[in-house]
């Protein structure tokens, strides 16, 4: 198992490089340091002294890649990449475009991030799992047909129309919750019912139809049948048996997720005006912000791979058959 995890890490450090090279690599494709420059500092009419000045407090006036001026390594370490990019790899996101610490933009916005995303995470695995075990309680009856119509016309509609239909219908109509807006502290439950009970709706109609398929085939299987043959209650094969055993595919989903809830949501953050990660890279990518956005896909990237490994490891908690050589 230590090898296992050994090897998966070595894997990501190689999906990280890549990952960093790429995003360097896409974005200087489409942006030139003279039009971040003309960009951040606001107009196309701006004078060529102001651009190159902006650039050069900035570590942009240098090579991309390679500097042929230089002498020796400097070839390699006098360029935008090696300053800008490498220390990536040590987790040091040094500072945006505009000179604020990106590190402590972090460290500020994850805690609205997480207070979305936790509760949305937890409360909505728990919805999913519940009213799928509904279904399969009530498999072939009209309340199992009504559940799947339901889930269909749920998952068919943009979240977008939940986020803007649940800001009209409870913010500007009931008034019980305010529209947007966050403040720290206890009373920030205010601005968070909305967001958390929309992000819980909108992922309902998905997550339940595929957590349904998961129970009905286990509920197919020879072992089933074999607990209800030894005279075992529906609600108890329902809950000791289908539900553990179908545990494995809803962990694969589940453990490599939660590292990902410190990135936040794009979309609800922007629309509640929550200042988390989500809203942090949103803003970042309007201002075509490039030390912002490398350090939001890079830190996403780390996460992800570091859930893919959680996920593994779970494997064996769930099903002690499982082992890695």
């Amino acid at each position: 198992m230590i090898r296992y995890i050994f090897r998966r890490l070595l894997y990501g450090v190689l999906i990280l490089i890549g990952v960093n090279l790429l995003t360097f690599v896409l974005f200087f494709a489409v942006n030139t340091p003279d039009d971040m420059a003309r960009l951040s500092i606001g107009g196309q009419r701006v004078s060529q002294s102001a651009i190159d000045r902006w650039k050069a407090e900035r570590g942009y006036d240098k090579p991309l890649f390679i500097n042929t001026e230089a002498d020796g390594t400097a070839k390699w370490t006098d360029t935008i990449f090696y300053n800008r990019s490498i220390p990536l790899l040590r987790f040091d996101f040094g500072f945006s475009d505009e000179g604020r610490d990106i590190s402590h933009e972090i460290s500020q916005r994850m805690g609205p991030s997480l207070a979305l995303a936790l509760p949305t995470f937890i409360m909505g695995l728990f919805a999913c799992i519940a009213f799928a075990l509904l279904l399969v309680f009530f498999k072939g009856t009209r309340l199992d047909f009504a559940g799947v119509v339901i889930c269909v016309v749920m998952l068919s509609i943009s979240g977008l129309f939940y986020i803007i239909a649940g800001q009209w219908l409870f913010a500007k109509v009931l008034r019980w919750v305010p529209y947007s807006g966050f403040i720290d502290g206890w009373e920030s439950w205010r601005f968070l019912v909305l967001p958390i009970f929309v992000s819980i709706i909108s992922g309902l109609g998905a997550q339940t139809r595929f957590y349904r398929t998961l129970f009905l085939e286990e509920a197919g299987k020879d072992y089933v049948r074999t607990a209800r043959a030894k005279g075992l209650s529906e609600r108890l094969v329902l809950f000791r048996h289908i539900l553990r055993n179908a545990m494995l595919p809803i962990l694969t989903g589940t453990v490599s997720a939660i590292p990902l809830l410190f990135m936040g949501s794009l979309i609800s953050e922007s629309f509640f005006g929550i200042p988390g990660l989500g809203s942090y890279t949103i803003d970042a990518i309007n201002a075509q912000d490039f030390s912002i956005v490398r350090a939001m896909v890079f830190l996403g990237s780390a996460l992800y791979i570091v859930g893919l490994i959680l996920a593994d490891i779970s494997y064996t908690l769930a099903d002690p058959r499982i082992r890695f050589e």
